[in-house]
């Protein structure tokens, strides 16, 4: 799919999917209605394989943190490390919701897809503060 390509039948279906299976709780649910950016190529991996735990919108979930944290922006969390969490997993250093576990059936570029995305959606809506203010 090219930039500015409306999704086709089965993104749309695997987008749905993802929000219907998220591992948050209800708030979460309620706070994460719609995905930044979805004409973004990236948003459809993140949607399958990140949002359950980082949320739809990227403010995370009980079950994994925020990426628009001022911890995530790109001098302190560069590129490479979105990747090696992506494949290896990383223990858990800046928050208390546990370790995150290598991310299973993504190939490389859907990778460079949910690291472009995130990106992009941290330019689109800003950085929050850490530690959270909720």
């Amino acid at each position: 799919m090219h930039l500015g390509q409306r999704p086709g039948p089965l993104a749309v279906l695997v987008l749905a999917l993802a929000l219907l299976a998220g591992c948050g709780d209800d708030a979460d649910t309620e706070r994460a209605e719609v995905t930044p950016l979805a004409d973004h190529p990236g948003s459809v991996p993140y949607a399958e394989h990140c949002a359950s735990c980082h949320g739809t919108d990227l403010r995370g979930t009980s079950q994994g943190p925020s990426h628009l944290s001022i911890v995530y922006e790109p001098g302190h969390h560069p590129d490479w490390s979105f990747e090696v969490a992506i494949r290896e997993g990383v223990r858990a250093h800046h928050w208390n919701h546990g370790d995150m576990p290598a991310i299973p059936d993504i190939d490389d570029d859907e990778i460079l897809e949910v690291i472009s995305y995130i990106r992009a959606v941290q330019e689109d809506q800003g950085f929050e503060a850490y530690p959270p203010t909720d």
